[in-house]
């Protein structure tokens, strides 16, 4: 009797050594897999923000090149724009606004 006792200790002994064994294979490749997903996640992000913020660039780039640059050229010594050519093209966009601010007034009442 005392053989088949040592007997089973040791079967019992190698099986928890041998599930010991097989939960750390497993945690170590649940780690290392989300340490990839978490690294792959990252790489997207990063690749994302240098996407989108290309994209803001040529749009800057290309609403700056179609602007309409200014008649005359800006600087310490060179005179501005006609402040008062723009002031009186703000005022007649203002009342054709409000012209037609109260024309759709009262086509909604």
């Amino acid at each position: 009797m005392s053989n088949s006792l040592v007997h089973a200790f040791f079967v019992g002994r190698a099986l928890a050594e041998a599930l010991n064994e097989q939960l750390e294979k497993t945690l170590t490749t649940a780690l290392s897999d989300l340490g990839k997903f978490d690294a792959e996640q990252r790489e997207r992000l990063r690749q994302f923000t240098a996407q989108v913020l290309d994209r803001a660039s040529v749009e800057a780039e290309t609403a700056t090149a179609n602007r309409v640059p200014d008649s005359a050229p800006s600087g310490p010594d060179s005179p501005g724009p006609d402040l008062q050519a723009t002031i009186d093209e703000l005022r007649a966009e203002i009342a054709q606004l409000r012209t037609q601010l109260a024309s759709y007034r009262r086509r909604s009442v």
